[in-house]
């Protein structure tokens, strides 16, 4: 006797719930639901569109025009022009929040990520992050990884936990926590010190780059430090889940 190895179904992914309809994501907004992005057409007119565009003008949500067949290979319903990709989550504000960490006692620590696009680095940074402790992860609105279902299961529940803020004008955000009493420390390979040879235990925060072109050069002159992960392979670079976890990590020996 003998049993059978099981047949293992492929399974679904899951689809990202989207909302249709300008009146629709207008109330949705207003009634406190937040969306990844909100696609519109390019020629969309009226007093609904008008209203939707000067309502998101408001919020961190990214507007971005496509022509209508675009639209329409998205939904086959009655878009009236615009779709709503409902976010997982709940964005904050690092202006609102990063107040609150110093009033909460705390010294803060936060991860940046300029340019991850990859949902499940993006996911595997947020548990990384949520297991060491960081106060919160900043993304851009424009060029960040969508918090859409993969990226929740990549996380294992620690979006839950760990505030994401999103800001219309990184450089700008970046400026203020350092106005604030921060010390930005940008990660990238072509800095001269080693991560271990710096002082984390102060109000801090590590800027991470996307894989492919790093830290966008406008906001890397705002930073403080620039430091790098010692390579002694023939890769030049790691993972960024893998980077930012050094880093984390580093943090949490240094403020044990």
């Amino acid at each position: 006797m003998y049993n059978k190895r099981p047949h293992h179904h492929k399974a679904k992914k899951p689809q990202q719930e989207i909302i249709f309809g300008i009146r629709a994501i207008i109330e949705a907004i207003k009634g406190g639901r937040d969306f990844e992005k909100v696609m519109m057409r390019y020629d969309a007119k009226g007093d609904l569109a008008m209203e939707l565009k000067a309502l998101l003008k408001t919020t961190s949500i990214p507007l971005i025009k496509a022509p209508a067949d675009q639209l329409d290979k998205i939904t086959r319903k009655n878009h009236q022009g615009a779709i709503g990709f409902a976010s997982e989550i709940k964005y904050q504000d690092i202006e609102a929040l990063l107040p609150m960490i110093y009033e909460d006692g705390k010294v803060p620590f936060i991860v940046v990520l300029d340019g991850v696009t990859d949902v499940r680095n993006f996911g595997a940074i947020a548990r990384s992050a949520e297991c060491a402790g960081a106060d919160a992860i900043l993304v851009p609105a424009k060029g960040s990884a969508a918090i859409n279902a993969d990226a929740m299961k990549t996380a294992a529940g620690a979006l839950d936990n760990i505030p994401v803020c999103r800001t219309n004008n990184l450089r700008e955000a970046l400026k203020f926590m350092k106005n604030s009493g921060l010390t930005l420390f940008a990660a990238t390979e072509k800095a001269d010190e080693f991560y271990y040879k710096k002082d984390f235990t102060v109000p801090a925060a590590i800027i991470m780059g996307s894989e492919d072109v790093g830290i966008a050069s406008h906001n890397l002159e705002v930073c403080d430090e620039a430091v790098k992960i010692p390579m002694n392979g023939n890769i030049e670079s790691l993972n960024v889940s893998v980077a930012t976890g050094i880093f984390l990590f580093e943090v949490v020996k240094q403020r044990g």
